[in-house]
Formats: C-alpha cells, structure tokens, sequence
C-alpha cells in the first residue's frame, strides 16, 4: 500500500505528462503538399491537426500516400484465395528548404477471400483504416522527436 502511494505522489509532483496525447498534438506548418490516395491523406491531417499558418515559419510537410490489394494465393478453380492489403506513406519535413526529416512507413495485412464480394469490400475498408491509424501512431511518435 506504501508503494502505491509513493508511486502515486511521485508521478502526480514531478509534472508527468502523457508523450502521446492526441488533444494536446497540433501541428503547424507554413505548407502542406499532398500526393497519392486522397483519403488516406484526408484521415492522416484530420488525426494529426495539420494546420498551415500564416506565420514567419518555413517549415514545409509533403506526404505521399498509396494503398494497394494484391491477390496474395489463388485456389484450384483460379479464384482469389487470399488477399495482401499494403499502405505506404512517406512524410517529408523541410526547414527553411533543407529537408529536416525524411521517413517512410508501410503496413500491410494479409486476409482471405470472403465469398460476398459487399462483406469482403467491408472488410477491406476496416483493414485500411486499421492500417492508417497504425501508421499515424507511428507518426505521431517520428514528428514529435
């Protein structure tokens, strides 16, 4: 019980504070360029509060953004058996015109054929979405240090 205490004075005296907070996270820049899928780069600056500014500032954010289904294996008939869903983003950070970071991140997720074609478009827009918000994780964590 002691220890709990301590524990719980300690983290409550010394300032402590969350690194990743999404409410806290707002990131602005003088310019956002956008490339690729539109979607995915719509779900990426609504998650990360991208904002761009009028202020002095010459920081400057591309990203780049594509997502791609490949039949992954094939059954005997020649139908899809399963499927590889892969999401690539690349962010690109320049200062005052010199690249400042530079970083790609990709996810994938393999899955098998569903035989309604509805349930299984259903199921491939859950994967995406579960894919960007892994990738936006990760970019919250790149941008911050």
């Amino acid at each position: 019980m002691k220890k709990i205490l301590i524990l719980f004075l300690f983290l409550s005296a010394c300032g402590y504070q969350k690194l990743y907070n999404t409410n806290l996270i707002q990131f602005e820049f003088s310019k956002i360029k956008l490339s690729g899928d539109i979607k995915i780069n719509r779900k990426i600056i609504s998650s990360l509060n991208l904002n761009e500014t009028n202020k002095v500032s010459d920081k400057e954010i591309s990203i780049n953004s594509s997502e791609t289904i490949i039949v992954s294996s094939k059954d005997a008939q020649g139908q899809p058996a399963t499927y590889k869903t892969n999401v690539t983003v690349t962010i690109l950070i320049k200062d005052q015109g010199k690249v400042d970071k530079k970083k790609s991140f990709n996810e994938s997720f393999n899955y098998n054929n569903i035989e309604n074609k509805y349930d299984l478009s259903v199921y491939q827009k859950d994967v995406q979405n579960n894919l960007i918000k892994k990738i936006i994780d990760d970019l919250i964590v790149y941008i911050n240090l």
